[in-house]
């Protein structure tokens, strides 16, 4: 079967445009198939493409990338407040930077934490 194939490839390889496009013709009238780039399912596939990369994101992960350290204790106030963690374990993110603060945040709270922790003096990057 194998060597049908590569036979057949190789047969295909050498055809002329005109001959390309008689043998879709036979194809299309034999088979009862539309070989046309733009048929029924591929038309909708086209257009539903541009809608998915339009769709904007709904879940982001905040990330502290940076921390001054004259503005330790104001950021590690912030850090404690906004995940909810113990003293203990906020001091660990905001000294061990770069660390993941939350994810799967919704936009408005990512904008407000970027704020919040910017306005100290904080760096972050949103992913």
């Amino acid at each position: 079967m194998e060597t049908k194939l590569d036979n057949l490839i190789e047969i295909l390889r050498t055809l002329t445009l005109f001959e390309s496009s008689k043998l879709i013709q036979a194809i299309e009238e034999t088979f009862g198939v539309d070989a046309s780039v733009y048929s029924a399912p591929a038309a909708i596939a086209v257009a539903a493409a541009p809608a998915e990369q339009v769709e904007e994101k709904d879940s982001f992960d905040i990330t502290l990338t940076e921390v001054p350290a004259d503005k330790k204790i104001p950021i590690l106030k912030i850090v404690r407040n906004l995940t909810g963690l113990g003293l203990k374990e906020s001091k660990e993110i905001v000294d061990n930077v770069p660390k993941l603060l939350k994810e799967g945040v919704t936009k408005a709270e990512v904008e407000s934490m970027k704020k919040e922790l910017e306005d100290a003096g904080a760096k972050v990057s949103i992913k």
